[in-house]
């Protein structure tokens, strides 16, 4: 039986579908980054990483333009709660094979 320590750093991740080691702090501000702190684990939080990545590149954006932050937070909420029709990957998307 796992001791409190152990279950206060372990969130039950919804980017992986199981319990995984939790996050150090809300990853964003505001109530979004309370959300992904408590349903996301450094795990999902990488995979979230490398589809930004990816969202960035495929729509040209300039993360310091305020539309382009908004249209990430969409990314977000549909990548992390299944919010809207955003956050998966652009129709006929192939990552590029890693090396």
């Amino acid at each position: 039986m796992p001791n409190d320590s152990d279950t206060a750093n372990t969130v039950d991740c919804v980017v992986l579908g199981a319990p995984a080691e939790a996050l150090d702090a809300p990853p964003y501000p505001g109530e979004l980054g309370r959300r992904i702190f408590a349903h996301v684990s450094k795990d999902g939080w990488k995979r979230w990483l490398e589809r930004l990545t990816t969202i960035i590149n495929e729509n040209g954006l300039n993360t310091a333009d305020p539309r382009a932050l908004e249209l990430i937070e969409k990314h977000m909420k549909g990548f992390f709660f299944g919010e809207g029709d955003y956050g998966k990957l652009p129709p006929g998307f192939h990552a590029a094979p890693r090396e």
